[in-house]
């Protein structure tokens, strides 16, 4: 019998699915897979990182069948984790997403050039606010709440670790994110992020305020 939807934490069998999900949602919110030759690029820098370096702070929706259907994932230190990402994770995937020898060419080498230089997270406007996190949930179970419960379970484990406050950076086009966010309790940050994206952070208390 199918159980309800529910958050539970990551498992390593959960890993096609969070490819997946990010796959589905990770240009602007919407499926990657037209606009991108290897769209693969996008959970092997997202989402596949994060639940190999940190699989203690990720958690999925279950759809109540076992599958996960939403994830969130992130860091508790975000200078710590780009470290990580370039001594155990880089050298897994970067074969398989060559980075580019000059300026990227294709929305394929746009990626492939952030994921090939994870000292991009540190930004030293961003120091407040240690964590960051990514959260994605399949299109048709968005706006039911689920990503609100996510959210909050992610924010308690920080608070419970000792984590003052969190950060995510969004692409400014993706409007319906943006006002996710700004329910959840996000303020927007000023940093050097660039025209095509949105710094957005908040402290860890209160996490079941929003």
């Amino acid at each position: 019998m199918t159980e309800s939807p529910r958050i539970r934490p990551y498992r390593r069998e959960d890993r096609a699915a969070l490819d997946d999900i990010c796959i589905r949602t990770a240009h602007n919110g919407q499926d990657s897979r037209p606009h991108y030759a290897d769209p693969t690029v996008f959970p092997d820098t997202f989402a596949a990182p994060y639940v190999h370096l940190e699989p203690e702070l990720a958690f999925v929706l279950d759809d109540g069948s076992g599958r996960a259907v939403g994830y969130v994932v992130g860091t508790a230190d975000t200078a710590r984790f780009a470290r990580t990402f370039r001594a155990a994770w880089l050298p897994l995937v970067a074969d398989r997403h060559p980075g580019p020898s000059g300026p990227p060419e294709t929305p394929d080498e746009e990626i492939a050039l952030l994921l090939h230089h994870p000292e991009r997270m540190v930004v030293p406007e961003l120091a407040a606010w240690p964590a960051h996190l990514h959260i994605d949930l399949l299109p048709e179970w968005q706006g039911r709440g689920y990503g609100r419960r996510l959210m909050r379970t992610f924010l308690r484990a920080l608070r419970d670790a000792g984590v003052p406050s969190v950060h995510l950076v969004m692409a400014a086009a993706n409007k319906p994110a943006r006002a996710f966010y700004d329910r959840m309790g996000f303020e927007e940050i000023d940093a050097p992020m660039g025209e095509s994206v949105v710094c957005l952070g908040r402290t860890t208390e209160e996490p079941d305020r929003f």
